[in-house]
């Protein structure tokens, strides 16, 4: 061989050791994970957690990049964008996801579960994948592959009430969806809708007087900072959906797609697990801190609203509801 074909030999050889080594990364793909929630959460710790679980499952083929405390959009925006294509997964509200398909919100009709073990078996049921089937039929796609236990909603407020009667006139923050305004309506309180990301300062400065969510929630966020009370209502135990777009679930491999619902599933369990603990010890806690924590008559509440407000002015399907009830 000549001088001049061993060096033309040696520069080929590097070329295609160079390409070798960059293939993985320009065969990688990257998909977009958004939700509302911060950092500090177990949704978004075990939202990590799935990601990375599943770049390993597929060898590095694909990368998940999880987009934090609504920095992708408020709740209405990264549901929206699932089918726009500007966001691949969601963790999001039924109630949100449920504005493509209605019966989807049967879960938030107020009092509809007992307890956390309830939601836990109403994810594993027959009626939620009737549900998610249907979502994902009225979505061309929108694919459900896990329910996270999020905590039971209570109020936290300024003006204090203990009956559904003191909560007339109340302004009192609901997220941007139908179901969240039904234990309000009956009870002639004004539900304002606020993005979630906003709620603190709404609170702060007296755009509202009162707000709900689960006890991790006030924590996380600090809306104790700026409420006097704690009014256990426990009016909706809640649950988050973890939602892959159409376009993902059409790219990936029967076995991506196996692997991708194990590790959201995974994640799911977990951050409900977490959760289901830190509820167990924050009342006590926000004692400590000089918090005014109210048990009320929930079942007063709950007659309130069977009373006031129909299944059908929520876009739901009764025969779903009686199912979800009969789950043991």
């Amino acid at each position: 061989m000549t001088r001049r074909s061993a060096t033309l030999a040696t520069t080929i050889a590097v070329l295609l050791a160079g390409l070798g080594a960059t293939a993985p990364a320009l065969a990688q793909t990257q998909l977009k994970w958004a939700h509302v929630y911060e950092t500090s959460e177990p949704y978004h710790k075990w939202a990590l957690w799935s990601a990375e679980e599943f770049k390993k499952r597929t060898n590095g083929k694909y990368e998940i990049k999880v987009f934090p405390a609504s920095s992708l959009g408020k709740e209405s925006d990264i549901n929206q964008g699932l089918q726009l294509g500007t966001v691949d997964i969601i963790l999001t509200g039924a109630s949100f996801a449920s504005r493509a398909f209605p019966r989807l919100a049967v879960s938030y009709y107020p009092f509809t579960f007992r307890d956390a073990d309830h939601v836990l078996a109403y994810a594993k049921s027959d009626v939620f994948k009737e549900l998610a089937e249907g979502y994902k039929k009225a979505t061309n796609g929108n694919t459900v592959t896990a329910l996270t236990y999020y905590g039971v909603r209570h109020a936290t407020s300024n003006k204090l009430f203990k009956n559904c009667d003191e909560m007339k006139g109340l302004k009192i923050r609901v997220p941007d969806a139908p179901a969240y305004t039904a234990l309000p309506r009956a009870c002639g309180a004004n539900a304002t809708p606020i993005a979630f990301a906003e709620v603190y300062l709404a609170l702060q400065n007296g755009t509202v007087d009162a707000q709900e969510n689960p006890l991790p929630t006030i924590e996380a966020k600090k809306f104790y900072e700026v409420q006097k009370n704690i009014i256990l209502t426990g009016h909706i135990a809640d649950s988050l959906l973890t939602v892959i777009a159409p376009h993902v679930i059409a790219k990936l491999t029967p076995a991506e797609q196996r692997a991708l619902v194990d590790v959201t599933q995974e994640g799911a369990a977990n951050a409900g697990i977490e959760i289901r603990k830190r509820e167990g010890e924050l009342v006590e806690e926000f004692k400590k801190k000089g918090i005014n924590v109210v048990t009320v008559d929930r079942n007063e509440f709950q007659q309130r609203v069977l009373k006031a407000i129909d299944f059908a002015s929520m876009g739901l399907d009764k025969k779903d509801w009686d199912r979800v009830i009969a789950l043991k």
